[in-house]
């Protein structure tokens, strides 16, 4: 029965990313969905790994720019959040 090593890889795979910063989370996840899309990608044009290796890259910068983005969207949030009470008097 191969399922129980499977499954066993999977949770210890998981359990290592529990300490991960967001920024580390989606570029690692970036990065595997960029692998596997890529690697996808690669087997069908005949160079599956050269695939993996270009999805990888790309996944990457993906992940790096979507974290980016959602840092730049909850600074934004927090300063207009601060402003709204700055204007209605009910200051920290």
């Amino acid at each position: 029965m191969r399922v129980a090593p499977a499954l066993l890889a999977c949770t210890i795979a998981l359990a290592g990313c529990s300490d991960m910063t967001p920024t580390q989370q989606r570029a690692l996840s970036g990065t595997a969905i960029g692998t596997a899309g890529g690697a996808v990608v690669g087997a069908i044009a005949g160079n599956a790994g050269l695939g993996a290796v270009i999805g990888a890259g790309a996944g990457l910068a993906g992940g790096l720019i979507f974290d980016q983005v959602k840092r730049n969207e909850q600074a934004s949030y927090q300063q207009g959040y601060a402003a709204g009470r700055r204007s209605s008097g009910t200051a920290n």
